[in-house]
């Protein structure tokens, strides 16, 4: 307790050749964000492929966690293979899966159909898991005219509304993702994930899903559901494939508020990276409630370090 009466912060550890040990020692399953951590953009973050290789080598279970909605788990897989990494669709957990595995373990009504204000991530995995999705990228094509007497029409069988990153959100999506959710009886809003930016290229941060959610929870004034970090429901998901502890697992991001916390809210061990979103100042404001027990300038210093 500090002398306000508080319960005082754990300060993170600097990544160390005695502590990557322990942490090397005492974990089966490794979680990795990807945007910023694997990769900036299309650009792979140095000797990211080595460390996976020595990981594997030491039989560490490896697992790809993303919010990034706008790919598929067999796009990412792609992506990921392109890059020079061998990895398969099943190690991969993206918030566009989560988001379809959330309507199939709710029983969503298979007539009932689905508006996507994101990318063809979502409307992939909705089709894997044999539900209609409506609207994506095809959608940022459209315009509206606002002018008297104009209506805008809407489907009535939609039950719910999936937003995720969208870079061709526009007015049309907002109105038709709006009007579902306002006054289709018993419609769903969910949400990939909040994220506020995001490493959509190498050189920038970008407008994250949470700007594209936050319009529409504006409009009908809602709070979405959401599948993505920091929520637990991507972890129930792991747990019930891996049935390994969460204690002997080690989240590894490049966020504060949803890699790291998504660790800590399961029991997992965290380990922050530098080579993404959260700086050295960021860490060390005193205002920062969220602290990794551990961190690193980028995830090839464990290669380094070891």
């Amino acid at each position: 307790m500090n002398a306000n009466g508080e319960a005082a912060k754990a300060v993170p550890e600097l990544l160390s050749p005695q502590n990557a040990r322990l942490l090397l020692d005492s974990t089966e399953a490794f979680l990795f964000d990807c945007d910023g951590v694997i990769w900036k953009g299309d650009k792979l973050i140095d000797g990211v492929s080595e460390t996976l290789d020595l990981l594997r080598s030491k039989g560490k279970k490896l697992v790809f966690v993303t919010n990034n909605s706008s790919k598929s788990r067999r796009q990412y897989a792609e992506k990921f293979n392109s890059l020079g990494i061998a990895v398969s669709e099943d190690e991969i957990f993206s918030s566009s899966f989560a988001a379809a595995m959330f309507l199939k373990v709710n029983d969503f009504p298979q007539e009932k159909k689905v508006y996507v204000i994101g990318g063809e991530g979502i409307l992939e995995e909705l089709q894997l898991a044999g539900f209609t999705g409506l609207g994506g990228p095809e959608d940022g094509k459209k315009t509206v005219e606002l002018k008297s007497n104009c209506f805008f029409e809407h489907d009535k069988s939609v039950g719910a509304v999936i937003v995720g990153i969208d870079p061709y959100i526009n007015y049309y999506k907002l109105q038709y993702g709006t009007l579902c959710i306002r006054e289709n009886p018993g419609c769903l809003f969910i949400a990939t994930n909040l994220d506020a930016v995001g490493h959509m290229t190498d050189l920038q941060e970008w407008p994250g899903a949470g700007c594209m959610v936050g319009a529409i929870s504006s409009s009908t004034e809602k709070k979405p559901m959401v599948v993505g970090k920091p929520s637990t429901f991507m972890m129930d998901f792991l747990l019930q494939k891996y049935h390994i502890n969460t204690s002997k697992m080690c989240m590894v991001g490049d966020r504060l508020d949803t890699d790291i916390l998504f660790g800590q809210n399961a029991g997992c061990k965290t380990l922050l990276v530098l080579s993404g979103v959260t700086t050295q100042a960021i860490l060390q404001d005193p205002s920062n409630k969220i602290q990794p027990d551990y961190y690193t300038s980028k995830l090839s210093d464990f290669l380094r370090i070891l």
